[in-house]
């Protein structure tokens, strides 16, 4: 007979109301078709505040992306403003709170333009771009005369005749070589061509021409030219106007050359409305972005993260005075690292947030410098995209968690609290059987606080047992958060009957400069061993995990540990699955387009065979490859290119250890096609049921 352990009571109470959940699991289809709400573009005024909503389909065909407008108080609902085939991005206000500017491609659009809607005169958007080149990022002059936009353009092009000119000169030629004289020449999904990221200037004033205000100077002419990196390898230089319109302030690299040996530093430069050469306004070694003017004028902010030879460093928010540059002083005493910050209107006071223990915090800084402050502590849940209202004590952002689709709030600061402006997933929400994490803390065998989540699968019991599925972050820079995603859904892995374990380990963020740091010399021994003790743990403090059936499995820096774990794990675990992940320091730091980190995570370059390339390559470790795992890997990914996951392949088919392979012709480091996804996931689940018996027994 089975022998049943009875749960303490406390155990009881906390799992007991998912035994009488009525909601429905969570499916591909609910997950991935819930309404997308984009960043909110706040009005200078603190009236209102606009959006992208996306209804999302399975054929791209018919997925729709408009913009909506929703009053910043709540006193109504939202409506929307667009309502055309192609989607808008980059909005942006007015300072007058009177229009709006944004990029779309429209039916006669060859590439995408900046238009502008009157909001509050009324009528049709109107295109005030016309660049072959195509047109993102805009911003309003603070006189309202005048736009600044991005496009990206070929070197040595004065004007847009020259652009056109050598378009078609590129388009007409024979040969289709690809030629480099030094790094980097791929970025995440892409090569990289020759064509560079420029600030433009666009009057209002009907039939003016954009002027390329980069064009013939210096910087753009060095070798080592570059904007600031997108998600996907896209530069970009998202300049801010100065107060009295006379400069635009923009981030770049003047030594992207230099990456293969060395860090790349970006500055701070200003260039003057009309053309000419930018200046370098920063010598600290490190990168500068975000830059912001307080509301007098007198202050430039900024964040700055230095080059010290170290894998993790924090954002640090820093000012100067402006315009002599002068005075640089980081602003924010924490130990955080501050991402989206804004200015309250009367310029006494910074709001940013800041990644802490699975959550998004907002903290408050006296803008004059000093510590930094919680101003909102959620129980659950992240705040993204942070907006301050120009000139009225209105703060807005997004907010969402594990079982919160993301929806656009206004913060409440004295209440330290916020409330709804949009709801377009909430009562879906509300049908659905899922639970936010539970959190815990362990000391690892190292002396490291670690940070766990469990989320339980739908229909949970907790007098049954479950296996337990070790889902690993990537980054290694990165962090579970409680939110949803759509790439490694907790609730959708967790359907058929797993409880999941997400465990920051040494090297994640969200836990200070330190901890992050603690990864470099020791990429993949340290954070498994921490995985396994954690998976322990767990098993200890919740009797309702089954020890005999475990299972593990991530992406990027996930893979790379589950291929750890398969050289290290022993028998721990029935079954594995690794998306994107490097079984060979050695032929990673040769393939991918970014290498010089991994010299210093690795403790020196390859040629020289330091112990952590010889002791932390899983692919070294191959004879002790034995648990079946899942392959999966994307085309077009440069990050961890198609060699690694083919090296592990043809280990692991050598060595007659189970596997299976998948390979993505059509994707990049991740998995972002709808269909491709629904795959991903039944292939997730099949493979895993061929070795462990999911749900309760």
């Amino acid at each position: 007979m089975r022998r049943v352990r009875l749960l303490p009571l406390a155990l009881l109470l906390l799992f007991s109301a998912a035994a009488f959940a009525a909601g429905v699991p969570l499916t591909h289809e609910t997950m991935w078709l819930m309404k997308r709400i984009g960043a909110p573009a706040l009005s200078p005024d603190g009236k209102w505040v606009v959006f992208s909503l996306t209804e999302p389909a399975y054929d791209e065909k018919d997925q729709l992306s408009d913009l909506w407008l929703v009053p910043a108080d709540g006193s109504a609902q939202p409506r929307r403003l667009t309502n055309t085939k192609a989607g808008e991005s980059d909005v942006t206000w007015s300072s007058d709170s009177r229009r709006i500017a944004f990029a779309a491609k429209r039916d006669t659009d060859d590439a995408a333009q900046i238009y502008v809607l009157d909001l509050a005169g009324g009528g049709e958007a109107l295109r005030v771009t016309n660049v072959s080149t195509g047109a993102s990022r805009p911003h309003f002059r603070p006189d309202g005369n005048a736009i600044s936009f991005v496009s990206t353009v070929y070197p040595g092009a004065l004007d847009d005749d020259a652009n056109k000119k050598a378009a078609k000169a590129e388009k007409d030629r024979k040969d289709k070589v690809r030629v480099y004289d030094s790094f980097p020449v791929r970025a995440w999904d892409r090569w990289l061509d020759e064509k560079q990221a420029h600030v433009f200037v666009q009057s209002l004033t009907p039939g003016a021409p954009a002027k390329d205000v980069l064009a013939g100077t210096k910087l753009v002419a060095s070798a080592g030219f570059g904007g600031t990196g997108g998600g996907e390898g896209r530069e970009s230089l998202d300049a801010a106007w100065s107060p009295d319109g006379q400069w635009l302030v923009f981030a770049a690299t003047s030594t992207r050359n230099t990456g293969a040996y060395a860090e790349v530093s970006f500055d701070l430069y200003r260039v003057s409305a009309n053309g000419g050469e930018p200046e370098k306004l920063t010598t600290a070694n490190g990168g500068y972005g975000s830059p912001d003017f307080s509301p007098d004028g007198k202050t430039l902010f900024a964040t700055f993260n230095p080059n010290n030879g170290k894998v993790y460093n924090l954002n640090r928010l820093v000012a100067f005075d402006w315009p002599s540059m002068k005075n640089e002083r980081v602003v924010a005493k924490t130990d955080r690292s501050v991402d989206d910050f804004g200015v309250t209107s009367d310029g006494r006071t910074i709001y940013f947030t800041a990644e802490d223990a699975g959550l998004v915090k907002i903290y408050s800084v006296p803008a004059a410098g000093g510590d930094a402050q919680l101003a909102v502590d959620p129980q659950r849940g992240v705040y993204t995209s942070l907006r301050v209202a120009e000139r009225a004590p209105v703060v807005v952002a997004q907010w969402g968690s594990s079982v919160n689709p993301i929806e656009i709030v206004r913060v409440d600061l004295n209440a330290k609290k916020h409330t709804n402006l949009t709801s377009f997933n909430v009562e879906q929400a509300k049908t659905i059987d899922w639970q936010p994490p539970q959190h815990f803390w362990f000391t690892s065998k190292r002396g490291r606080r670690i940070h766990n989540m469990i989320v339980l699968p739908a229909n949970f019991d907790a007098s049954k047992k479950y296996p337990l599925f070790v889902l690993i972050h990537g980054g290694a820079a990165n962090m579970w958060r409680d939110a949803i995603s759509l790439r490694w859904n907790y609730h959708l892995l967790a359907k058929p009957g797993y409880v999941m374990l997400m465990t920051n380990y040494s090297g994640s963020t969200g836990f200070g400069e330190q901890f992050g740091q603690l990864i470099q010399g020791d990429p993949l021994r340290g954070p498994a061993d921490e995985l396994m003790e954690a998976a322990d743990e767990a098993i200890k403090r919740y009797p309702f995990i089954d020890a005999t059936r475990q299972v593990a499995g991530g992406a990027s820096y996930g893979g790379h540990l589950t291929y750890a774990l398969e050289a290290w794990s022993g028998d721990r675990f029935k079954a594995l699955v690794a998306h994107a992940g490097l079984i060979n320091l050695e032929t990673q730091w040769a393939t991918s387009d970014t290498i010089y980190g991994r010299e210093l995570m690795n403790n020196g370059p390859v040629w020289e065979q330091g112990e952590v390339w010889r002791t932390q390559s899983p692919a070294r470790f191959a004879a002790q490859f034995k648990t079946p795992i899942l392959l999966s890997v994307g085309e077009h990914d440069f990050r961890v290119p198609l060699n690694n996951t083919l090296e592990a392949w043809s280990l692991l088919q050598r060595l007659r250890v189970p596997s299976r392979l998948l390979v993505w012709p059509e994707e990049n480091h991740w998995i972002l096609n709808a269909e491709n996804s629904r795959v991903f996931y039944r292939e997730v689940d099949e493979w895993l049921r061929r070795w462990v018996t999911p749900g309760p027994m």
